[in-house]
């Protein structure tokens, strides 16, 4: 706390000790205005991230521009101008076409189809017209697409066995050809499995409902079958093709990785406890196609990322994160390129905390002008964007 003078002890200094305290004063109103400022940055950004929208583009700020040469680059004097009605045409909303003649044919094509025919019995005809006194129109076409719920189908493969009964080859079996089960005394054909894995994976269904929808097309599944079935796939199948796909992506020249937390039940830990999924891929235009790589770890430790990238060598784009660093400075032949839209988004909220209605101060900020220059270098990034690695 700053000493409070009596109106006696300020009367009672000397000129010299008044200014002493005046300076000391203004140095205080100084570093409180300061903080004050600070404090307020940090409101604004604090209330932007909770209320307001998640973007980062310089179109935000009040009356300013995402490109900063946006008028030369799209001005075109050659061309006239436009007539009133050219511009109310442009302006009000064109109805829907209708539908093309044939549309729904097109739409429906790729769909096993089958034929359904409504014939008239001849009786009727007879009833109806007289013996022999009609001929046939053009037929009327309708279409519907109709839905089959899923079909169980229970395969007994019978495996032919067959015994050698003389000479050298008596007593030796010959079996029949036939593919291998995917699970010793499993009744799980692949295509079952993959249905299980299909409805927890992708379309992010918990293995209760799952078996709940089995049990009503009258097929008994618990989830610890279902899980069984699908850590084995994972230990025996897709194992090897993770094995593959890491080691296809380490050959790349430029890889890029990033980690996100999650929550994992049952592992050992408190609940609520953060885990991390690394997520490792080649980068945009590496040759052959894009690989991704997901790899759970339980922490954010720098031993993941140097135990991954041990057989590394190239350019590893991230976005700044200490353990990168630290795997570029002791990992030879590994080299950090950091993440431009990373970077920029601290500049991105350091205008957001100087407020929309502080246009001025705001485009003669440094991280106004780092933010166009960025922008720049994403514009020029984007024409090249359909070129070969070679033009680019």
């Amino acid at each position: 706390m700053c000493r409070k003078f009596t109106p006696d002890e300020l009367n009672a200094m000397d000129h010299e000790a008044k200014n002493d305290v005046i300076c000391q004063m203004q140095d205080r109103l100084d570093k409180l205005e300061h903080d004050y400022e600070n404090l307020i940055e940090q409101i604004r950004l604090a209330d932007q991230q909770r209320f307001g929208r998640h973007t980062e583009k310089l179109s935000e700020i009040e009356g300013q521009l995402s490109f900063f040469n946006e008028a030369e680059e799209n001005c075109d004097e050659s061309r006239p101008e436009p007539t009133i009605d050219e511009t109310v045409a442009a302006a009000v909303k064109q109805p829907r076409s209708p539908k093309k003649k044939g549309q729904r044919v097109e739409d429906l094509k790729d769909f096993p189809q089958e034929e359904v025919e409504h014939d008239v019995p001849r009786e009727e005809l007879s009833r109806a017209f007289g013996e022999g006194n009609w001929k046939s129109m053009p037929d009327e076409i309708f279409w519907q697409l109709r839905f089959e719920p899923a079909r169980w189908i229970a395969e007994k493969h019978v495996v032919k066995v067959y015994v050698g009964t003389d000479g050298l080859h008596q007593d030796e079996f010959l079996r029949g050809d036939h593919p291998a089960t995917l699970f010793r005394g499993s009744i799980a054909a692949p295509s079952l499995e993959a249905a299980v894995i299909n409805a927890k994976y992708v379309n992010s269904n918990p293995l209760d409902r799952i078996a709940r929808d089995f049990q009503a097309n009258g097929l008994n599944l618990s989830k610890q079958t279902m899980s069984n079935w699908t850590v084995w796939s994972a230990e025996r199948y897709f194992q090897p093709v993770y094995d593959l796909m890491k080691k296809r992506q380490l050959e790349a020249h430029v890889n890029q990785c990033d980690e996100t937390p999650l929550e994992v039940i049952h592992d050992d830990r408190p609940a609520g406890s953060k885990s991390y999924m690394w997520v490792h891929l080649t980068g945009e235009l590496s040759p052959g196609p894009k690989i991704v790589v997901y790899e759970y770890q339980k922490t954010r430790h720098s031993d993941h990322p140097k135990e991954y990238y041990k057989d590394f060598k190239g350019i590893l784009m991230t976005d700044g994160l200490e353990q990168y660093h630290k795997l570029a400075r002791e990992q030879e032949g590994i080299t950090n390129a950091n993440c431009f839209a990373h970077a920029r988004r601290h500049f991105a909220n350091a205008i957001k905390a100087m407020g929309k209605g502080n246009g001025e101060a705001v485009k003669a900020s440094v991280a106004y002008k780092a933010l166009v220059r960025i922008g720049a270098v994403y514009d020029l990034e984007g024409t090249l964007k359909n070129l070969s690695p070679e033009a680019r």
